[in-house]
């Protein structure tokens, strides 16, 4: 899942039919828990009918998938190709249905299957019975313009390492748990996190583009505190009462996993809200799925009468290529304030050299280096953990080779602070 969060910069394939309007399970459909997300998602895309599925495919490209915790409880996130807008197909399809967008087709047909992944990149079969049995957990999905620009062949593929599931996830690590930085402490209201002074967060969807392995919410209860469910009326009363935010990050999940339509109605509603000045979205979309900054995602943006602040996630600079830097080109192009995330991690970016080639590729598309996280230690990705001691050596290198204004405050989250911990300041 890509999560972006203001508390921690550590970020569900189904078939389109088009038209279509309802949410299709993956995984165990008759689990309570998936009934309750699949209503989640019919819920937030409007509370309209479903269409019949054509067997062997999904009605629509809103899978739900199960997760689980290490003591067996299922918890769901619903996978994002949300209806457009208008009333929704019925059995047998419309001439005149709203069709699905660019982006939605293409998150349909992300590649959920370990076999399939691995056959792609011509990578050792070894690998696949081991990424199933992980995949059981947290499932595999990576969106194939994202796949072309991993190495055939290569294993060892820093953008491969970061989507596809592996043995060393199913380990019991001291110290790795379920929620690494305190966030159902901090629920303020049902998909409302509030940790910081000023600032509120809104688990907007469970829905994203990408299951990133070391996704620190790849536990998180996603059926009971997303705030779409609810039609953001609890999250947004609490806002209303609260003037001391002024700004709202919206999370999930990613919520630009969510529609134009559903976007619209939350900030047509935070308009409600005066001390709301400043809108941040966190998102992985514009780097693994750059299709989503399409028109109608830069009307809405363009529309919001807020200070409006974009954080993407990349951790490496093959993550960046003409079509992320176009899609950073467009959103700068409607007033977005560009920023960047990244996860240290070991294997894929632990060398001063990926770092400082990462910074230089974020600033020659638009987008300023924000934060180097340290791993938070959530259970499942104890084998992308840094040392501490090689976090702090690896940012004094890259703060000795760039500008300051091209160096990322390296931090950790540490559950119950009142702000993000720098790591290694003196």
């Amino acid at each position: 899942m890509i999560a972006a969060t203001p508390f921690s910069g550590q970020f569900c394939k189904a078939s389109a039919t088009p038209g279509a309007d309802s949410v299709a399970s993956r995984g165990s459909p008759g689990r309570p828990q998936d009934q309750v997300l699949a209503a989640e998602a019919a819920t937030a895309e409007g509370n309209r009918p479903a269409a019949q599925a054509v067997p062997g495919r999904s009605a629509e490209p809103v899978p739900v998938q199960a997760r689980t915790t290490a003591a067996g409880a299922a918890r769901t996130s619903t996978a994002a190709a949300p209806a457009q807008d208008g009333a929704a197909a019925q059995a047998g399809g419309s001439s005149d249905a709203p069709q699905p967008a660019r982006w939605q087709r293409l998150l349909a047909d992300a590649v959920t299957d370990p076999r399939e992944l691995c056959s792609l990149l011509a990578l050792d079969p070894a690998l696949v019975l081991p990424a199933i049995e992980a995949a059981q957990g947290f499932a595999l999905r990576v969106p194939r313009g994202f796949v072309a620009r991993m190495r055939k062949g290569d294993p060892h593929d820093p953008l491969l390492l970061q989507v596809l599931p592996a043995a060393a996830e199913l380990l019991e690590v001291p110290g790795f748990g379920a929620d690494p930085v305190g966030d159902l402490d901090s629920r303020a209201a049902p998909g409302l996190l509030h940790k910081y002074q000023g600032r509120a967060l809104l688990v907007a969807t469970g829905a994203c583009a990408v299951h990133c392995r070391y996704c620190f919410r790849r536990h998180f209860p996603y059926a009971q505190e997303s705030a779409s469910q609810h039609g953001w009326r609890p999250a947004l009363e609490k806002l209303r009462t609260d003037t001391r935010v002024n700004e709202l990050i919206l999370s999930g999940g990613d919520p630009w996993s969510l529609s134009d339509r559903r976007l619209r109605q939350l900030t047509d509603a935070l308009r409600e809200l005066p001390h709301v000045r400043r809108l941040r979205v966190h998102t992985r979309y514009p780097i693994v799925l750059p299709e989503r900054v399409d028109d109608g995602l830069l009307d809405w943006l363009a529309g919001v009468p807020l200070q409006k602040v974009v954080v993407v996630h990349a951790n490496h600079e093959n993550e960046i290529d003409g079509s992320v830097r176009e899609a950073c080109a467009r959103l700068a192009a409607v007033g977005v304030t560009l920023l960047n995330q990244t996860v240290l991690l070991a294997g894929v970016n632990d060398s001063a050299d990926a770092l400082a080639r990462l910074s230089e590729a974020l600033f020659a598309a638009r987008v300023l280096p924000y934060y180097l996280h340290v791993l938070d230690k959530v259970r499942g990705a104890a084998h992308f953990d840094v040392a501490e001691s090689r976090a702090i050596e690896l940012h004094r290198e890259l703060a000795a080779r760039l500008p300051g204004y091209l160096v990322p405050k390296l931090v950790r989250e540490v559950a119950g602070a009142n702000a993000k911990t720098p790591v290694g300041a003196r």
